[in-house]
């Protein structure tokens, strides 16, 4: 198996889909993370409109309808989520107010001004956090809020070897300062930052990994393409451990101007 960093965008796309479909998270989150950032949130009620993007199966859009009377659609491009997403809203009888729909973050079908806030936890770096916090905006109701949580540098310092792994991951990692200061060129007021905790990372997201690795190998014994995605994941999970005093992902808020 090669050590050489690679992005998980090189990867086969139903590998990913096979991979993370098997997981009750996708993303690096919790449902307190979840209701911490939903805490600066204002003026939600019955009448609000939030989309969730880059939703997953909906761990976390499920904390957000149980925690807030709006309406909700739940964006997806990987219809095994989606799916699980839609079986769960059923089973918790929230389909009246929860939609999960199969779609690209970069061609969202809001109309403008149509949304009370946008939520993406863990998602927005498939379209760049720059890019998405630009092209989303119009989406967004004036005084309509943007919570996301985004990779982020600790430090303005940190070793070659992480370095260069995000680089190579995601070009577009950057230290929260410059991440705000993205976010006031864009148009929104910063209300709110805070670093995600580490049992995020390491309880709610790689551990629970290991058991899935082991029987992905054993499911596609002597498949390359698998062992070196695997490999790649548990390269990620030490690179975690040894350098996360560096870097780890953050909770952005802002408002609509």
């Amino acid at each position: 198996m090669s050590n050489e960093n690679k992005s998980i965008h090189e990867f086969d796309f139903n590998l990913i889909c096979d991979y993370f479909s098997s997981l009750n998270r996708q993303v690096i989150l919790s449902k307190e993370v979840t209701l911490k950032a939903l805490s600066f949130i204002d003026n939600l009620s019955e009448k609000s409109v939030i989309a969730d993007i880059g939703c997953g199966t909906g761990g976390q859009t499920l904390v957000l309808a149980q925690h807030t009377q709006a309406k909700i659609s739940a964006i997806d491009l990987f219809p095994t989520f989606i799916d699980k997403l839609n079986q769960s809203t059923v089973a918790l009888n929230l389909q009246n107010r929860v939609r999960g729909i199969v779609g690209s973050m970069d061609q969202l079908q809001f109309a403008d001004n149509e949304l009370d806030l946008l939520w993406s936890e863990g998602a927005i770096y498939n379209i760049g956090f720059e890019r998405g916090i630009n092209e989303w905006r119009k989406f967004i109701k004036t005084g309509g809020y943007l919570a996301v949580s985004e990779a982020s540098w600790f430090t303005e310092t940190r070793p070659t070897e992480i370095e260069a792994f995000w680089n190579t991951a995601y070009p577009e990692i950057d230290t929260i300062a410059n991440k705000v200061l993205q976010m006031q060129k864009a148009g929104y007021v910063p209300v709110a930052t805070f670093i995600l905790p580490e049992y995020c990372w390491i309880d709610n997201f790689y551990l629970p990994q290991i058991a899935t690795q082991e029987a992905f190998l054993k499911k596609y014994a002597g498949n390359k393409n698998v062992e070196d995605f695997i490999a790649n994941e548990r390269n990620e999970m030490q690179l975690y451990y040894k350098h996360k005093a560096h870097y780890g992902y953050v909770f952005y808020i802002g408002k609509k101007l």
